[in-house]
């Protein structure tokens, strides 16, 4: 199911890039300091949004996933020296399972 939706996805953004490519296919100037290129206008906008995308799904994982992550090992650290402390302490009972 997982790779069928991946295929769906492949294939929507594959049909998607080519329409924009198409129907945007005039040259535009890009100045980029001191590089300079002429490329078509689809090929811009297709270009803009991947460094958009890939922009934000980097600032998402720096700034809220991997302190989540950090914060989700500090968690389980403390629940392991807690659990450690709770056997240690316990006169060697132990109850059976249900």
């Amino acid at each position: 199911m997982k790779k069928m939706g991946f295929m769906l996805v492949a294939i929507v953004a594959i049909a998607v890039g080519l329409l924009v490519g198409t129907l945007n296919s005039g040259p535009v100037q890009l100045n980029l300091l001191w590089i300079q290129f002429e490329l078509s206008l689809g090929l811009v906008v297709l270009l803009g949004f991947s460094f958009g995308l890939v922009t934000g799904l980097s600032m998402i994982y720096l700034f809220r996933v991997l302190p989540l992550r950090h914060q989700l090992r500090k968690a389980r650290l403390a629940a392991l020296k807690q659990e450690r402390s709770a056997t240690q302490d316990s006169p060697g009972i132990s109850l059976p399972d249900a």
